[in-house]
C-alpha cells in the first residue's frame, strides 16, 4: 500500500460523515485558516475543518463576508490543508464565485480543489443554487450546502437576527433542504434558526446536518475558532459558548513582553549567545 493510500484512509470522508450520522454520532466542524491554528485543531479530534469565508471577518477586519476573494481563500485553504492529516477540509465558495452562473461556479470550485487539495466545498442557498450544485458535483466535487442565516445574502436579509421564525419562510427552508439533498449535497449547514425546526429538517433528511446557533437536533455543530477561544470578543451570540479568553491572555503576555523589553529584563543572561 502506497504512503498516499494510507494517508487516505485515516482522513474522514464524506461517507465517514454519512455513518456517523446514521449512528447517532455527533459531528464536530471547527474553522480554521491558517497552517499553525491547522495544525494544534487537526490534532484535536475535530471531525472536519471549514476554511470559511469568515476570514474576512476575522483574518482581514471586514464587517460581512461579501468582500473576501477567490484568491484570498484558496490562499487560506492551501495553509490549512499543509498541516491536516485527519480531518476533512472544507473550503468556503465566497461571495460572487457561484451564484446565478454555474459554469462560473464549476471554474471556481474546480480551482479551489486543484490548487487546494481541499475534500470539499460549501455554498450558500436553496434552489437557486442547485443548477450550480449539479454542475459543481458533476465534476466529482463534493459540495456542503448551507441554510437559514447565510451571510453572503446579509444585504438583502439586513440583519442578522434568527432565521424561518415564522411558517412560510420555515416551509422554504424545508423545501430548500430537500432540493440540496436531492441534487446531491452530501451534508448541509443550518444556521441560526429555531432548534425544533433544525430537529424536523434533520429528521427529514438523510444526509447530516451541521447546526451553528441552530440547537441541539442536528446530527452535529460548528464554531468560528476565534469565537470558541476567545480571541474576538465583541461578538457574543446565545449560540457561541466561550471555551477560553486567549484574547485576555495574549494582550497579558504582549504586554509583559513589551515591558521586559523597555526594562531591559528581556533578553537576560541565559537567553543570548
Amino acid at each position: 500500500m502506497s504512503v498516499a493510500a494510507t494517508d487516505n484512509a485515516r482522513k474522514v470522508t464524506v461517507h465517514t460523515l454519512e455513518n456517523m450520522a446514521h449512528k447517532g454520532e455527533k459531528i464536530s466542524m471547527i474553522t480554521a485558516y491558517d497552517y499553525s491554528m491547522a495544525k494544534l485543531v487537526d490534532a484535536s479530534n475535530i471531525d472536519v475543518i471549514l476554511v470559511g469565508d469568515s476570514a474576512a471577518n476575522v483574518m482581514a477586519g471586514y464587517t460581512t463576508t461579501l468582500p473576501i476573494t477567490l484568491e484570498e481563500m484558496i490562499y487560506h485553504a492551501k495553509s490549512v490543508v499543509r498541516a491536516v492529516k485527519h480531518a476533512m477540509v472544507v473550503v468556503d465558495m465566497p461571495f460572487g464565485t457561484y451564484q446565478g452562473n454555474s459554469k462560473m461556479a464549476l471554474q471556481s470550485a474546480i480551482t479551489i480543489m486543484k490548487e487546494t487539495q481541499a475534500n470539499a466545498i460549501k455554498l450558500e442557498g436553496g434552489k437557486e443554487v442547485v443548477e450550480s450544485i449539479s454542475r459543481i458535483l458533476s465534476a466529482g466535487i463534493p459540495v456542503m450546502g448551507h441554510l437559514g442565516l447565510t451571510p453572503q445574502s446579509i444585504n438583502k436579509f439586513g440583519t442578522f437576527a434568527v432565521r424561518a421564525t415564522g411558517n412560510d419562510e420555515a416551509e422554504r427552508l424545508i423545501e430548500d433542504a430537500k432540493a440540496l439533498e436531492e441534487v446531491g449535497c452530501f451534508s448541509v449547514v443550518l444556521e441560526k434558526i429555531p432548534a425544533m425546526l433544525a430537529k424536523r429538517v434533520s429528521e427529514e433528511l438523510t444526509i447530516p446536518t451541521i447546526g451553528i446557533g441552530a440547537g441541539k437536533y442536528t446530527d452535529g455543530q460548528v464554531l468560528v475558532l476565534h469565537d470558541m477561544l476567545g480571541i474576538t470578543q465583541d461578538f457574543s451570540p446565545r449560540f457561541l459558548r466561550r471555551y477560553h479568553s486567549l484574547g485576555d491572555e495574549i494582550r497579558s503576555a504582549v504586554s509583559q513582553y513589551s515591558s521586559d523589553v523597555k526594562s531591559g529584563s528581556f533578553p537576560n543572561d541565559n537567553e543570548q549567545y
